[in-house]
């Protein structure tokens, strides 16, 4: 007889949800036959804040788990967290949107029931994302050091701007004068590093973006370049130290932290639909071709 497959959730417990919505995950869920493992804080949400009934389920409370699929429930932050907490393990990952933009969360439960099908059926597409892998010259990070959207390099909030050094294979770029400067992969082309300027990336692209946040200088501009380059960041700051920020979770560093960078020994493995593509999405989700005078009206 054949195992059951395993399926483990993570969810936005900081979001509202109505309780149809998540009842109808689970129920589809044991209609198929799949085991639900499900994150202890979105579990305790579930039990306590929504009243949900679940099925039988096993609960995660560690990052050492294993399954054939991973759902993200929420918004990109919540898809970013479940990258994080799936590490190398390549399950793959299905991103159920609940909040608002989402490149990567593209699902809805109103049609999960079919995708949770087409996922059986070996008919949903899967794409393989780079990550970004950061070290310390002070020893480990603090956090996660891996990024699947970007890590930046920020400017304390009560600080002036910052000069970051940076070196790509060991040969000296240039200093930033900035409030930041910003790494990303393709994946991660849409999120931070567009609202400041950065090229969006399609997916698979062999590069990496720099993208300075409020350079000093009007010849200062985003960089692509490719993915097999080692890049070195030395940061000096008058308040002698300076944030980086991993996809969102932060940290301080003193400025004389040298941080290196480099692609990944793994990707992300993520589920899309089969009948979208990226460019479909980018002019859904951008309005790219839409009239602005019928959108304000």
């Amino acid at each position: 007889m054949e195992e059951a497959k395993r399926c483990a959730i993570f969810g936005n417990i900081y979001q509202a949800k109505t309780y149809e919505a998540v009842q109808k995950l689970f129920d589809v869920l044991k209609s198929l036959g799949i085991l639900p493992l499900i994150d202890s804080p979105f579990l305790e949400y579930l039990e306590d804040e929504m009243k949900i009934s679940l099925p039988e389920h096993r609960v995660i409370n560690d990052d050492v788990f294993d399954a054939d699929i991973a759902i993200s429930m929420g918004g990109d932050g919540t898809f970013l967290t479940t990258a994080m907490r799936v590490g190398d393990k390549q399950i793959p990952i299905l991103g159920i949107n609940t909040g608002r933009l989402g490149f990567l969360a593209d699902f809805s439960l109103d049609d999960i029931s079919q995708t949770l099908k087409d996922f059986l059926a070996g008919k949903l597409q899967t794409e393989r994302c780079n990550v970004l892998q950061v070290e310390c010259s002070e020893g480990a990070m603090n956090g996660y050091p891996f990024a699947l959207n970007e890590v930046a390099v920020l400017k304390h909030d009560n600080s002036s701007m910052i000069s970051i050094r940076v070196e790509l294979g060991g040969e000296y770029l240039t200093t930033y004068q900035a409030d930041g400067l910003i790494i990303n992969t393709p994946t991660g082309s849409t999120g931070y590093a567009l609202s400041v300027g950065g090229p969006v990336m399609l997916p698979g692209s062999r590069n990496f973006g720099i993208v300075p946040v409020a350079p000093h200088g009007l010849t200062v501009r985003p960089l692509t370049l490719p993915d097999d380059l080692d890049i070195t960041l030395t940061v000096e700051s008058r308040s002698h130290s300076f944030l980086v920020a991993i996809d969102g979770r932060s940290e301080s560093c003193m400025d004389s932290v040298r941080l290196s960078l480099r692609k990944a020994p793994y990707q992300v493995v993520v589920l899309k639909r089969p009948d979208t593509t990226f460019l479909r999405t980018l002019r859904s989700k951008l309005l790219w071709g839409s009239d602005a005078r019928n959108i304000c009206n």
